[in-house]
């Protein structure tokens, strides 16, 4: 008897026990959107501008007539979208008595505005001007870490089983997340924070197998959208403590304690009996399946396994997908389009520091725009179908995130609302997509390497993550009037590309899913014939952040 049978015609699909180990097994994803969409605030850049010599009281805000006087003296001012401002980077080299020609010089000393945060990682460390890079640098080896968390926490979840993964997570979360609050320089400081942005996205992933592996096939679509809302209450969860707590070292603290919580899974959740099963570990999977089957108020039959239960069949490499034209371009296409949902969602997310307004109220628009965008793909999913569900969020996301120019271009600053308004759109639109991706996907694949195709996606996805940071910092690294427009027009751009792209994919919805490299070649072809999908057995285990793949 097959695994999934069980679960469907005898435990049930998604019982009350179920129920409550996906509550205690979906609460880790909370930690981990806490924990990435924190650099939103710990590595905020403030205004700021040099330092004046020999002032040891000197403030950004301005003192008084007198400190007035010694600033117009020592910065010069700049024109910055039409308005005058003292310059952030440069400071007078020469005396007064220099008159118009006075020449100027980058600073090594800066004051911080701190109406808005005590301090941010980036004041602490002086990320700024000549070495603004470095905050760019400093995301993408967190997001790197990430790659190495999905690669390594697989490979353990694989050998250990999913809880042990967790509690391990657990564990490298909260010492590198206290690390993190004390790293004394910036070697360290990335160092650190390449591990951490590792053990946060095993808190996603290993949870999601688990999840995915006790819920019957009928259920998975939903059980995968849904755990999403978990991460974004982790969204709200950071933006709130974030207002309420400006120094950073305390909300790093803040963030990271609490994960503590989840050593109680030692005790709460027992191990995944599908794992179980895969290392010969019949008794325990059995005995698992029967409790659950007395919570659940079911009986199971007495012969539950046989030598078929976990047979996945015969195996294929994911290159055989491209070995005729028409799987080669699908295969390029659901690659890019997971390479761009990628870039944008990070991107617009990590974007909203440099977006004009309170950082707070966009933080939780945008959060409250994503939420929403899930809710609708749990409820269109099945009744649009996947591809123009897809490819209309891609384009809603592409156009608001173009259309920022025309603010930036035809208005003024008191306009600068409009382009946080395309910015939550596109957020709106991109956010869908990122959800419907990993089902898109992994009903194109074909079962012989789906596991494989879906591993390849999430690893040109996890690429454009790394880059993502350097995109949605363009707005502080290039100078001139349109910078602050500039990442969302390069959102915008991809966007639309990937989204005009997936118009090229076949429609699953409804239909019998390819096998074999040969049913995906015919899949296309016959896309005027509808059929109602009952085999939902392929395996979904594979989400927004996990590259693990057969490498046979």
């Amino acid at each position: 008897m097959k695994f999934d049978e069980i679960l469907e015609d005898y435990l049930g699909a998604f019982g009350l026990h179920q129920k409550r180990l996906y509550l205690f097994m979906c609460t880790p994803a909370i930690f981990c959107g806490v924990q990435l969409m924190s650099t939103v605030f710990t590595h905020n850049i403030p205004k700021h501008r040099c330092a004046l010599p020999g002032v040891s009281n000197d403030t950004y805000a301005v003192q008084g007539p007198d400190h007035e006087l010694l600033l117009n003296a020592s910065i010069p001012w700049k024109t910055e979208k039409g308005v005058s401002v003292r310059d952030s980077c440069l400071i007078y080299k020469d005396d007064v008595s220099g008159g118009q020609n006075r020449t100027t010089q980058e600073c090594s000393a800066w004051v911080y505005d701190d109406s808005v945060f005590k301090n941010t990682v980036v004041t602490e460390l002086n990320m700024v001007c000549g070495t603004r890079a470095l905050r760019s640098l400093a995301n993408s080896i967190l997001f790197a870490g990430l790659l190495f968390g999905s690669l390594v926490f697989g490979i353990i979840s694989d050998l250990c089983g999913r809880k042990k993964s967790v509690l391990l997570a657990a564990v490298l979360y909260l010492g590198t997340g206290i690390g993190i609050a004390f790293s004394p320089n910036y070697l360290v400081f990335v160092i650190i924070s390449f591990f951490n942005g590792a053990s946060s996205i095993a808190l996603f992933i290993s949870p999601f197998v688990y999840v995915m592996e006790i819920v019957g096939p009928s259920k998975r679509t939903n059980a995968g959208v849904i755990i999403q809302f978990f991460w974004c209450f982790g969204l709200f969860l950071v933006g709130c403590l974030a207002y309420f707590i400006r120094d950073w070292h305390h909300l790093q603290l803040t963030i990271t304690i609490p994960v503590v919580v989840l050593l109680g899974l030692y005790w709460a959740v027992p191990e995944s009996p599908r794992w179980l099963l895969s290392v010969g570990r019949e008794r325990e999977a059995e005995k698992i399946l029967r409790i659950a089957a007395d919570v659940n108020g079911v009986t199971l039959p007495r012969k539950l396994f046989d030598k078929d239960t976990l047979d996945a069949g015969p195996k294929a490499k994911v290159t055989e997908m491209f070995t005729s034209r028409v799987l080669l371009f699908r295969s390029l296409i659901i690659f890019f389009n997971w390479f761009v949902v990628t870039i944008v969602f990070y991107g617009l997310i990590h974007n909203i520091g440099t977006l004009v307004g309170d950082i707070f109220l966009n933080f939780t628009i945008g959060n409250i725009m994503e939420t929403v965008a899930y809710v609708m793909v749990l409820l269109l999913l099945d009744r649009l179908g996947r591809k123009p569900l897809h490819c209309g969020s891609m384009l809603i996301g592409g156009i608001a995130c173009l259309s920022a120019i025309f603010p930036v271009t035809y208005g003024g600053q008191e306009h600068e609302w409009i382009t946080v308004t395309f910015c939550m759109v596109g957020r709106f639109g991109i956010s869908g997509a990122f959800a419907i991706i990993y089902v898109f996907a992994a009903e194109l694949f074909p079962t012989l390497v789906r596991n494989s195709g879906i591993g390849v996606s999430s690893l040109s996805g996890r690429i454009g993550l790394i880059i993502a940071p350097y995109i949605a910092d363009l707005g502080v690294l290039v100078d001139g009037d349109i910078s602050s427009a500039l990442p969302l027009i390069v959102f915008g751009v991809l966007a639309l590309t990937a989204g005009i792209l997936a118009l090229w994919l076949p429609e699953t919805r409804r239909r019998t899913l390819p096998e074999t490299i040969e049913d995906a070649k015919d899949f296309a072809k016959n896309t005027g014939k509808r059929f109602y999908q009952l085999d939902h057995s392929y395996d979904t285990t594979v989400q927004r952040d996990n590259p693990t793949f057969d490498q046979d």
